[in-house]
């Protein structure tokens, strides 16, 4: 699993954000006023629906960070198929440091499988095909960096992570400079050697400007089938083809036969922007309150 695309030092300083947004200047005051100081739980997280697991470095990360005595035993791994009445993990520990936990580890884990549920189905769509899955920037601000790991614990690939890792040319910036072979040698003369630039098209008299230009990657947007097959011959025909995504209204229906027209990455920010989270719980299986 690609857990090693998580920064852990960020992620930490992310869950001590979102825990003091939640638990605010008095603490978990629910807890704190029902339940005897020194008790102990066993947390039981469970799966309530289908569906593909992700999230578990961030859940266990979650708890860490709350109470470092907690301890967190993972029943499943990210990527692994999820079935209701499934058990996720458990955590054992203070019973209140559970709690404070739980709302924001379940969050994170009912948002990333949601992610990691929607990528899989759209991977499976095009199964066989070289053509590969792609998210893009369309993500949930400060969430970043978690829901292109979902993306991947599902079986998709990673576009660029920002605007500093790639240049790519879209319609404001093409009306911005004056033609896409103006921004294309613009942007040549910035850009270090092992940067890509990639142009988005909507019209094959694009496609042709961006392929004299120079572009090493051109996106074809929101095209008819038709057309992009022409687009996709087109380039695949040029003295230096350029690699072909296809991107714009992409669908669980159509993606098949978008990647049937020979495009090497098809784009989806519904991956990310458009979710619905996989229904996850919390149980706690009381254990022998401890005095302190």
């Amino acid at each position: 699993m690609p857990e090693r695309l998580l920064n852990k030092r960020e992620l930490q300083e992310q869950i001590r954000y979102w825990l003091k947004e939640d638990l605010g200047p008095l603490g978990d005051i629910s807890s704190s006023a029902t339940i005897p100081q020194g008790h102990r739980s066993k947390g039981i997280i469970h799966a309530k629906q289908d569906g593909i697991l992700a999230g578990i470095p961030v859940a266990r990360e979650v708890f860490a960070v709350v109470n470092t005595e907690l301890q967190f035993t993972a029943q499943k791994h990210d990527g692994d198929v999820l079935k209701k009445g499934d058990i996720i993990a458990i955590i054992e520990g203070d019973t209140r440091s559970v709690l404070e936990g739980e709302r924001l580890a379940l969050n994170q884990l009912q948002r990333l499988s949601g992610i990691a549920t929607k990528t899989r189905a759209y991977a499976d769509a095009i199964e066989g095909l070289p053509a590969k899955l792609a998210d893009t920037r369309k993500t949930t601000p400060g969430h970043r960096m978690l829901e292109k790991y979902a993306v991947r614990v599902g079986g998709g690939s990673n576009h660029r992570y920002g605007l500093f890792d790639a240049v790519m040319i879209k319609d404001n910036h093409i009306k911005g400079s004056g033609g896409i072979r103006e921004a294309i040698r613009s942007a040549r003369e910035i850009i270090p050697h092992t940067m890509k630039i990639e142009v988005e098209t909507e019209t094959l008299v694009q496609v042709r400007e961006a392929v004299e230009a120079g572009a090493d990657i051109i996106m074809l947007d929101n095209m008819a089938l038709d057309t992009m097959r022409e687009a996709v011959a087109y380039i695949r025909s040029s003295a230096r083809p350029a690699l072909i995504e296809a991107s714009g209204g992409v669908s669980l229906e159509t993606i098949r036969n978008i990647a049937e027209t020979g495009v090497d990455i098809v784009s989806v920010g519904g991956l990310t922007s458009s979710v619905s989270t996989i229904d996850i719980s919390l149980d706690l299986n009381e254990k022998k309150a401890v005095s302190r």
